[in-house]
């Protein structure tokens, strides 16, 4: 079965939406690249290999240039058939209250490092005229996230990013397409440091759920896809709402000290 779809890159694979994008690439006969900046990331090819799928690793910064640089030489100038750009990273508090660095690795690694990648990959696939990219944005984005304030702009930037490379892409075989999750149930919100806050503590998606609708909409060529009834419903609304008003609101689920006890 394996292979049968070409190569897949998975950035951010060792956990949550990433390992269960790892996973429909596997179960759908892709050859499999998957990266992570954290030694988790072999116990996940261990398990996917076990199950029948072709795995390499690369264990690697994606906020750096030279990260990103060690995994593109890792596709060893084969086709990637698809990119799933999942890797991010979120984090809480205030922004004036954060600590320079960890916000700068927020923009270093969901926007930098993301852009980086898919422009060294994308000109790979538009050389070739084939290939699909997916890019793990957020409904985040269209909200101005108090108390999370650099994170939400990053996904508002991998929104927009991904919508106008598509439409530069429109004269070819490449497609890009935007999964759009809402709070889900993986180590985000821990590593991030909001178990205080409403929004870390209270029921979220599957990340199973989320990564197969993402999967299926990169594999239609889809635009986007937001996952969730709920998700859909609140991006609706964001559209239609003051970004003041969305900024208050955003303060009730993610300022410190918001969680439900």
């Amino acid at each position: 079965m394996s292979d049968q779809n070409g190569l897949a890159i998975i950035t951010g694979a060792s956990t949550g939406i990433g390992l269960e994008l790892a996973r429909c690439c596997a179960a759908h006969g892709f050859s499999l690249l998957i990266a992570a900046d954290e030694p988790a990331i072999e116990q996940v090819a261990n398990d996917l290999s076990a199950g029948g799928a072709t795995v390499e690793t690369v264990q690697v910064d994606l906020a750096t240039e030279e990260g990103v640089d060690k995994l593109h030489a890792a596709v060893k100038g084969r086709p990637v058939s698809a990119l799933l750009a999942n890797a991010g990273i979120g984090l809480g508090r205030s922004f004036l209250d954060q600590d320079y660095a960890r916000a700068r690795r927020v923009i270093d690694t969901n926007i930098v490092g993301t852009t980086y990648l898919i422009h060294k990959i994308g000109n790979d696939m538009r050389r070739r005229n084939a290939g699909r990219i997916l890019i793990t944005g957020s409904i985040a984005g269209f909200v101005p996230g108090s108390f999370q304030a650099v994170y939400n702009g990053s996904k508002s930037f991998l929104n927009s990013f991904s919508f106008a490379l598509r439409e530069e892409l429109k004269d070819t075989a490449v497609t890009v397409t935007c999964l759009m999750p809402g709070a889900t149930d993986t180590e985000f919100f821990r590593r991030a440091d909001m178990m205080d806050t409403k929004v870390g503590t209270e029921e979220k998606d599957d990340p199973t759920d989320v990564a197969k609708a993402g999967f299926e909409a990169m594999m239609k060529g889809e635009g986007d896809v937001v996952s969730g009834w709920k998700n859909k419903l609140q991006s609706s609304l964001a559209n239609v709402t003051p970004s003041e008003t969305l900024a208050e609101q955003h303060r009730k689920m993610a300022e410190p000290g918001t969680a439900e006890h």
